[in-house]
């Protein structure tokens, strides 16, 4: 992996573990209490502090660390979960959004006012932790005496300090233990040496040849413990060495683990990998630990306690190690589940998957025409596995829409505030699944929908109680499949829409001429005509008559539909229906005259005969009489001005959409057929009741109909003549 491509991979995860902070803060506002929630935020605040040093991202780094920093004192329970602190964190999380942004977009440093607002930002987090305006960015004092109380050995001064104890054989084995002690000085300054001699015996009881002193040593030396420990390599099986560092190195091991590789999540590798451990004392303490194990009864203690313990790692050294290799633990587990695909390389796929599909429906037709039984057999199992292929592929790109309606908890939590309004939301239907381009692409539209409900749809505190309604506002957004499509719901509990005023507006503007009938629904999505709005006054955030058109062209360039549900008192919900995939769907073939015609084969309910009674009062009517049910229907021939005679049988495909039931008059029912979906060109791009179009077997050209579309055509119609006839 190259550089370039490391530090989007970093960039991408960042931002991702930025959610989760946001998210975490949101919840913790309402939950201060949940202590695994505040570690999960303190690790996703170290990973990006630490792979940031990676690429030498300094300013990352030092306000990432601030951010920790409070994190950690919030951990230990030293600083309380207040809403000002929670403010402050969303803060520092869009600042550090921000350095991401920078260095994702120009790679160039802030501009001076963003690196004021950043600095102020990081001073009101550094006041509320009663920290010195400049802190130390690399360990914080803190830390040190921390270290200092962990019996990790801290001494005065910045010197190793060296703990030797000879065994009782060493000279008798032919060492001189002095001799080892000169040799260290070759590698640095000896600062002072201390001789224990508290296990000297009696005179009468001193063997010549045994060895009773131990030595304590400060030294000074730019050499790593390694290095040191080598100096006593040839008396290792004949003293007991323990290697404090320096407090200066103890800020370096922190660093070193923070930016281990993460080839190995073994902790005592980890540590000596960071050249905290060394090979030695690993074993030394793995034979401790089996001794432990075997005077306690077999349960071994965890290595790192034991290395604790025994003095040879600081603790909050240790902590920093057991967090880094929970971290490599979890990278590799997620690595062995999921595997990072660009999007560019996933849609190449879906493209041909989808030249596939149209390449074996053209071998299918060929193999038909010869009448071979053993073609026809053998093309009809490669269809089989196409449609399989075809099923795998569009599950890639399936994901769950539950990240999307996440970012609105921020939202939410925002914009009631600079409304002066208690207002919370309820997530449903996070776990559906639909196309990432569709995920991608809803995200305004919602954003539009939800401000709006907010800003108009609920009332402030003193009207909600007033009307008999808690003091706090309800949003809902919910998701869910229906019929083969996806419905996105934006509800909430505030006043609702009031039509008398929607259509009082309407008249003025002359969007409904005055006199005009028209349906519940049919006034409420007037709101989605362009400049339409009922706002008395105009708020930054809407009022402006701009936005709901967008929501609703926005929606339509998706091949989906919106419509509104209200009750005046009660709320309002706003419905977004959306196509599963924008690639490949199941499809029904129809024929009108030389013209074929797709029909999303979700949407598709039965096909029946048009009776010739029926025809023959089509001129008057445009329904039949289904199992007792009046069915309205649109004629594909009249719709699309095909210019071929009618055959001497015509069917109906019935088929459901949003509730509403409607039938395609048709010549021909051509079966089901695998449609991949291709875009419009700018000549047909407001051709009425057509979504797309798509590739036959053959070659030609066949239109997708916009089911929606004429289904509501069909019903108006029905409406009309029933008024008329009326």
């Amino acid at each position: 992996m190259g550089m370039d491509q490391a530090l989007q991979t970093y960039i991408e995860e960042s931002r991702g573990l930025l959610e989760e902070m946001e998210s975490i803060l949101l919840r913790l506002e309402s939950e201060p209490q949940e202590e695994e929630t505040v570690n999960a935020m303190f690790r996703a605040a170290h990973t990006i502090k630490g792979s940031a040093g990676l690429f030498g991202l300094d300013a990352i780094v030092a306000f990432t660390h601030v951010v920790e920093n409070a994190l950690d004192e919030v951990r230990e329970g030293a600083l309380a979960v207040n809403g000002e602190l929670v403010e402050l964190l969303l803060k520092c999380c869009d600042h550090i959004g921000l350095l991401i942004t920078v260095v994702a977009e120009t790679g160039e440093a802030l501009d001076a006012e963003q690196a004021a607002a950043g600095e102020a930002i990081a001073a009101a987090l550094r006041s509320l932790l009663g920290e010195a305006a400049a802190a130390d960015a690399a360990m914080p004092a803190v830390h040190e005496a921390r270290l200092a109380a962990s019996g990790g050995g801290l001494i005065e001064g910045d010197y190793w300090h060296l703990s030797l104890v000879f065994g009782r054989e060493v000279l008798k084995n032919g060492m001189d233990p002095i001799s080892f002690i000169r040799y260290l000085s070759t590698i640095g300054d000896i600062v002072s040496l201390r001789i224990d001699d508290s296990a000297l015996p009696e005179l009468n009881a001193i063997d010549p040849e045994s060895c009773y002193l131990s030595f304590s040593i400060e030294f000074k030396s730019e050499a790593d413990k390694k290095t040191i420990e080598d100096v006593f390599e040839f008396v290792r099986e004949d003293c007991k060495l323990r290697i404090f560092p320096p407090p200066s190195h103890l800020a370096a091991f922190v660093d070193r683990l923070e930016h281990a590789s993460g080839n190995t999540d073994m902790l005592g590798q980890l540590l000596i990998e960071a050249g905290i451990l060394t090979g030695h004392e690993l074993e030394d303490a793995l034979a401790s630990q089996e001794s432990m194990a075997a005077a306690g009864g077999g349960a071994k203690p965890p290595i790192g306690e034991v290395l604790v313990n025994e003095g040879v790692v600081q603790k909050e050294v240790m902590d920093v190690a057991l967090e880094k290799q929970r971290q490599i633990r979890d990278h590799k587990a997620q690595e062995a589940k999921f595997v990072r695909v660009s999007a560019e390389k996933l849609d190449e796929l879906i493209n041909l998957v989808g030249e596939l599909v149209i390449a074996g429906a053209g071998a299918s037709l060929l193999a038909q025409r010869s009448g071979d039984a053993a073609l026809h057999e053998s093309t009809s199992v490669v269809s089989g596995l196409v449609e399989e292929i075809r099923d795998g592929a569009l599950k890639l790109r399936m994901v769950e829409i539950g990240e999307t309606f996440n970012r609105f908890q921020r939202v939410v939590r925002d914009v009631s505030k600079e409304l002066g309004k208690d207002i919370g939301l309820e997530i449903g239907g996070a776990e559906t699944e639909l196309d990432k381009t569709v995920v991608e692409k809803i995200g305004d539209p919602l954003m539009h929908l939800v401000r709006n409900a907010m800003d108009h749809g609920i009332e402030p505190a003193a009207a909600r109680v007033a009307a008999g309604k808690p003091a706090k506002g309800t949003l809902r957004l919910n998701a869910y499949h229906d019929s083969g499509s996806i419905v996105i719901e934006v509800a909430d509990d505030g006043g609702g829409l009031k039509k008398e005023r929607i259509l009082r507006k309407a008249i003025e503007r002359g969007i409904v001429s005055p006199g005009q009938s028209l349906t519940d629904s049919e006034i409420y999505n007037l709101v989605f005509e362009a400049g339409f709005s009922t706002a008395d006054q105009v708020t930054n955030l809407s009022g402006r008559g701009v936005g709901m058109d967008v929501v609703k062209r926005n929606i339509q360039a998706l091949r989906g539909s919106v419509d509104i549900e209200s009750a005046e008192g009660r709320g309002t919900t706003v419905r977004i229906r959306l196509p599963l995939t924008l690639a490949i769907i199941d499809g029904f073939l129809v024929g009108v005259g030389k013209s074929a015609f797709v029909v999303p084969l979700d949407m598709v309910l039965e096909c029946i005969e048009l009776s010739e009674a029926d025809r023959k009062a089509a001129d008057t009517r445009n329904y039949v009489n289904l199992r007792g049910e009046v069915l309205p229907f649109v004629r594909l021939r009249d719709q699309f001005e095909v210019k071929a005679a009618a055959g001497k049988r015509e069917n109906i495909v019935v088929v459901q959409y949003g509730g509403q039931k409607a039938g395609f008059v048709v010549d021909e029912l051509m079966g089901e057929f695998q449609t991949v979906i291709k875009p419009l060109g700018n000549v047909f791009r407001n051709l009425r009741g057509i979504s797309g179009s798509t590739i036959l077997g053959t070659g030609e050209v066949a239109l997708i109909l916009d089911v929606p579309t004429l289904v509501q055509l069909a019903v108006a119609r029905d409406e009309q003549m029933a008024m008329h006839g009326a």
